[in-house]
């Protein structure tokens, strides 16, 4: 096979969906680095606000446009879900927040069921062919995705590395009770945690979106994906979420050499499974599962 079209073929689009992955799996890592539980309904909160920035865009937003909009929107409804459904549940063993996220996300997804209905949807119609850069085909809708990307990793990580409030949730990921008595209002952080996670899944359903298509169970499966991504880069760690993300996305490109195409998603879980058996702490040296 020839190298470009091995790159643009199988390479570039599993940059693109690893890219994806990566976005949400950087939410799991911080619910799970900060607030210590695994959050099941981060895929149908994908799905809202995917759907969000399809009825701004019906209104007659560019999509891209949209996106910023959707994620604050998102980020409010995360912050309402921890208020209204998480916080009283804190002083729980933590399976039982769990088992409430898995509740909210079947609630997320009947609110997307009932409003925009179960039919899958586009943000745009139309064929629209790919620009070629020194041979690399990219569609712009693909452009865009990385550059943006690129632009929310490193805002992220200049956020968390120099911000004020970014070195009270690593505090908090590090120690919640020294954090506590050093001064950090845990409160504040938690719902700046939210927020950030909201938005992080506004952008990750969106971009899935409009490189596919929506429909209502688009999270659901894109949760094991995300889930995965975390993993395998090591849980707690948004450098590894980064990593997980393009290694699931790209070793599911790759799997249709041996697989036939309707059981990438099987991928996902394999590397899953492998990375808990080989390398539990992921491959960055994550926290313990």
């Amino acid at each position: 096979m020839p190298l470009l079209d091995f790159l643009n073929f199988y390479l570039v689009p599993g940059i693109v969906l690893g890219s994806i992955y990566a976005v949400g799996a950087i939410g799991i890592t911080l619910v799970f680095g900060i607030l210590r539980f695994a959050h099941f309904a981060h895929g149908d909160m994908a799905t809202l606000g995917a759907f969000i920035a399809l009825a701004l865009v019906a209104g007659g937003m560019d999509p891209w446009t949209a996106l910023p909009v959707a994620m604050a929107a998102t980020a409010v409804v995360a912050i309402g879900v921890d208020k209204a459904f998480y916080d009283y549940l804190k002083a729980r063993p933590k399976i039982v927040t769990v088992m409430a996220s898995l509740g909210v996300a079947l609630m997320l997804r009947s609110v997307v069921q009932v409003v925009w209905g179960v039919d899958p949807k586009t943000y745009a119609t139309g064929i629209v062919r790919p620009d070629s850069y020194f041979g690399i085909l990219l569609r712009p809708r693909e452009l865009y995705t990385l550059a943006s990307v690129v632009l929310i990793v490193v805002g992220l990580a200049l956020f968390l590395r120099h911000s004020k409030w970014g070195k009270a949730m690593r505090a908090m990921s590090d120690n919640p009770d020294l954090a506590r008595l050093s001064g950090v209002d845990n409160r504040k952080v938690t719902m700046l945690t939210w927020a950030i996670v909201g938005a992080l899944c506004a952008a990750s359903g969106f971009m899935l979106g409009i490189n596919t298509e929506l429909h209502s169970m688009m999270g659901w499966q894109l949760l094991l994906p995300m889930f995965a991504a975390a993993i395998v880069g090591g849980v707690g760690r948004v450098e590894g979420a980064v990593l997980g993300g393009l290694v699931v996305g790209i070793a599911e490109e790759l799997s249709i050499f041996i697989l036939p195409a309707q059981y990438k998603a099987a991928t996902a879980f394999a590397l899953l499974l492998l990375i808990l058996l080989v390398r539990p702490r992921g491959l960055l040296n994550g926290k313990v599962l």
